[in-house]
């Protein structure tokens, strides 16, 4: 589903400002912030395009099972990412890999995970409260949920220091929306009026099935009959994303309860590397989006600015070297464990998994064998 008339938007996709009377407290925002602070929005969204992208290749070159791209989502991510305050906790989908390098998440563990070497395995109090990844489809939102039910009953919001109050964000697609555990998330949000904000990534495809079908009216009156306000924001701006998520945690702190924001973006590439959108996506429709691409809007905007070409240079390079070292360091990682699917299943030992790994271990001599 396309932009509304209610889309916040500061960029146009030209990455000129845009002053509307609906975006003025929005730009107020973005008035206070340093320009190191905004050339910070575009290093990490070069750079992880350029990791996503050699993570693409390295699983079409076998090194992992499954590769989940972020790309053309990178604004939605960054800017939503860096609203958050250190206490805040974040609970992502599968897809947030640069909101796991902004709050200190090494994302070669990112890559670990996906050759089978971990089960994401991070501690979230070491690596700025940013939760496991879930492949679930919607369950992150309970647990988000739950999360922040905790947090209102032990009175860590609404107390009105901005250094103790917390708040909860948690990512997901337009295909969760669809869930019955988003619904139930939001049911629960709604009732204890939790300090949380839904962050939904309305890329236009749940896998094969577009957010027209989905959805008749636009995902971000999903909350109105939960009675959370919604706000949709244009995605590939990473200013008004940054903007639009910084209020809706202040609000959520503050103790004013649960808010949903709709990032309008798009999923320029397959909903996993075992996807084929060229089945289901039309070129036309393809195009459109790529000449809405959100690091040439920014770009755009920070050279309008003054930002030099040996600065762009200067993050091309960084994220090249990003891409070499991901490279480098994934080949460098070894096969998983053969057994490795039974280690931390029980806390204790249990004689049937035990009985499953010594009948694993024998077939896998069997097959060695034959072979």
């Amino acid at each position: 589903m396309p932009y509304t008339e209610a889309t916040i938007r500061l960029l146009s996709p030209e990455g000129k400002p845009v002053e509307t009377a609906e975006n003025e407290r929005f730009r107020q925002v973005i008035d206070t912030l340093s320009e190191e602070r905004l050339q910070d929005f575009h290093r990490h969204m070069v750079a992880i395009r350029a990791f996503d992208v050699e993570a693409a290749n390295l699983q079409r070159q076998g090194q992992m099972a499954l590769w989940v791209p972020s790309m053309g989502q990178e604004a939605a991510q960054v800017g939503s990412a860096f609203a958050a305050r250190p206490q805040d906790h974040i609970f992502p989908s599968y897809r947030e890999h640069v909101v796991a390098r902004i709050r200190g998440v090494d994302i070669m563990r990112i890559i670990e995970m996906m050759r089978g070497l971990s089960h994401g395995g991070w501690d979230p109090a070491d690596h700025g409260n940013f939760h496991l990844y879930t492949l679930v489809i919607g369950s992150q939102a309970l647990h988000a949920t739950g999360y922040a039910m905790g947090i209102g009953l032990d009175g860590a919001c609404g107390t009105g220091d901005p250094e103790r109050d917390a708040a909860v964000l948690v990512y997901f697609g337009d295909g969760a929306t669809s869930q019955g555990d988003v619904s139930e998330a939001l049911v629960f949000a709604a009732s204890y009026q939790t300090p949380q904000v839904f962050f939904v990534q309305n890329n236009q495809w749940a896998i094969s099935v577009p957010v027209s079908t989905q959805s008749r009216v636009p995902l971000y009156r999903r909350g109105d009959g939960f009675g959370i306000p919604g706000t949709q924001v244009d995605g590939n701006d990473v200013l008004a994303a940054y903007a639009v998520s910084l209020l809706a945690l202040d609000e959520a702190r503050n103790g004013d309860g649960p808010r949903l924001i709709e990032a309008v973006t798009y999923r320029v590439g397959a909903h996993t590397t075992s996807d084929d959108p060229t089945k289901y996506r039309t070129a036309d429709e393809h195009n459109t989006w790529l000449a809405r691409d959100p690091i040439q809007r920014y770009e755009a905007f920070l050279r309008d600015r003054g930002a030099s070409d040996a600065y762009f240079e200067e993050v091309r390079s960084e994220a090249a070297d990003l891409a070499a070292d991901t490279r480098r360091r994934t080949l460098g990682l070894g096969t998983p464990k053969l057994d490795a699917i039974f280690d931390h299943v029980y806390s204790e030992p249990h004689s049937g998994l035990e009985a499953q790994r010594a009948w694993l271990k024998q077939y896998e001599a069997q097959m060695e064998a034959g072979a």
